[in-house]
């Protein structure tokens, strides 16, 4: 029943993230022909405040309910389970409304001083509002994660997608003559919206849960203790997630400052810092839907087999998730580095947008094992070691900007990129190698399934460009359709990956 509901989950989320990540990009594609490089320029410092209150907003909470929750589950304790819960959200809402404070009353001191462009100032009030129905959610979603119900979730993110772009549409059009401030604004409203309808969805849907816990036979749950476990777990992570959140905001108000002191870049700053955080890192990490799928359903997997001290279940699902990463980001590093000019043409008709998916391809799997193992370090307890790996990138990363950029403008940005992932990359795998056993055969599930993947991919492209020249989208989709099944098989024929592996990953 449980490998069942595991692949039952996966199927879900692995779908709704393909939907979300598809619509991402479309908006995206729209949304920067609408306002241009620049207009997602700016959009990204705001977006850059946006996810700085929205980590206070949320205060790393919802894993605290994940995990806090999945245990009185596996008591059978109703009563623990809901007043679990309802304290998270009393938690969450009061930090929310402090953030919503500081960010609206503070809107024209950030834009000003921070930003250094007043046209920021209708955005950031705006999106003050959403941060309290965004700490409801995320403690929501951390429920349904542990009641292993990824529908819910899903459900509600992809309502709240929908609603974002169509009003997001209907306000560009209607106030684009009016500036990138107004048009900056109409954004930042939609996903307002979207984001407390998005939460009235996910309530409703949980009131519905909550009467199937009256099956629960388990012991109530004493008064005490709540507040003393959601500190315990939430406070490392938040401390984490604030201050981490607080220097990459710094990095990114940085970024086109400084870009803007190399000679060769000058007004194109913030094109080029738009093009980089708004346009190419949503294509390179679209791949990684299903492994960031499997990961948020290890997290109450591996917290309980952990919690039980079983070891041997830790290092089987860490090694298989490490593997997966591995062998999956490969074949799509190799295909952004080969099409990454066809495809930022197909998909931003931008050549620049292109060299950038090509320049960053190489570091697409240093990228996907970061962020997985972050995620499976937090369900091992290890969220102070992701807390101090997190700073010093960010400081290390701040440093190097100020170095660097007005230097070497957008290639010293990307050498600096190279530089974070391999960082984070190395201390993130090392850390959950360690403390969970697992291990990588450095020949079938690094060396051969990589040298591979490059050499599958520049060989067909050569064939396929050899029968004359093709659309960038017949292009594109003959590479994929022949080298992905390829790269596939030979890893099944020199045992990188095998049917057991498969079937021992699911349970």
């Amino acid at each position: 029943m449980k490998k069942t509901v595991f692949i039952k989950n996966a199927i879900i989320l692995t779908a709704s993230s393909l939907i979300l990540r598809f619509l991402g990009i479309i908006f995206k594609v729209w949304l920067a022909s609408r306002i241009g490089s620049e207009g997602i320029g700016l959009y990204q410092l705001v977006f850059s405040v946006y996810v700085l209150a929205a980590t206070f907003a949320t205060s790393g909470i919802s894993t605290a309910v994940t995990r806090l929750v999945a245990d009185e589950l596996a008591l059978g304790s109703k009563n623990g389970t809901l007043k679990i819960l309802r304290r998270c959200i009393e938690l969450t809402l009061a930090i929310a409304f402090i953030s919503v404070g500081i960010v609206f009353f503070g809107a024209d001191f950030i834009a000003n001083v921070f930003l250094e462009d007043i046209r920021a100032v209708p955005a950031l009030k705006i999106l003050s509002f959403s941060l309290p129905f965004m700490g409801i959610s995320s403690c929501l979603r951390g429920y349904f994660i542990a009641r292993r119900k990824a529908g819910p979730n899903a459900l509600s993110q992809i309502f709240e997608q929908l609603v974002r772009i169509l009003l997001v549409f209907l306000l560009v059009n209607k106030f684009y003559d009016k500036g990138l401030a107004f048009c900056c604004g109409a954004v930042l409203f939609g996903d307002t919206v979207a984001e407390s309808l998005s939460c009235l969805w996910l309530w409703l849907t949980y009131l519905l849960d909550k009467k199937k816990l009256n099956a629960l036979s388990g012991r109530p749950r004493p008064p005490y203790g709540i507040f003393k476990g959601i500190v315990h777990i939430a406070l490392p992570i938040s401390a984490g997630r604030y201050l981490n959140t607080a220097l990459r905001t710094i990095e990114n108000i940085l970024v086109p400052k400084n870009l803007a002191k190399y000679k060769l870049s000058g007004k194109n700053a913030l094109s080029q810092f738009g093009m980089i955080k708004g346009m190419a890192l949503p294509v390179l990490f679209f791949p990684s839907t299903l492994l960031n799928s499997l990961s948020t359903l290890l997290i109450p997997e591996i917290s309980e087999a952990a919690a039980k001290k079983q070891r041997g279940i830790v290092k089987a699902a860490s090694e298989n998730i490490l593997r997966l990463t591995a062998l999956m980001s490969y074949i799509f590093a190799a295909l952004f580095f080969v099409a990454g000019k066809e495809l930022g043409l197909l998909v931003y008709k931008s050549e620049d947008v292109g060299y950038l998916l090509q320049a960053l391809s190489p570091i697409v799997p240093l990228m996907y094992l970061d962020s997985v193992s972050d995620g499976i370090l937090k369900g091992l307890d290890q969220q102070i070691f992701s807390f101090r790996t997190s700073v010093c990138d960010s400081v290390l990363r701040i440093i190097l900007i100020l170095i660097f950029l007005p230097l070497s403008g957008l290639k010293g940005f990307i050498g600096i990129m190279y530089v974070s992932n391999l960082l984070t990359c190395f201390l993130n795998v090392g850390r959950l190698m360690k403390v969970s056993g697992a291990k990588m055969k450095i020949l079938s599930e690094i060396l051969l399934p990589l040298s591979f993947a490059v050499c599958i991919c520049f060989l067909t492209t050569s064939a396929i460009k050899a029968f004359g020249t093709l659309s960038n989208l017949v292009y594109i989709i003959l590479l994929c359709i022949i080298c992905i099944p390829v790269y596939i098989l030979f890893l099944f024929l020199v045992g990188s990956v095998t049917r057991d592996d498969i079937s021992n990953f699911i349970h």
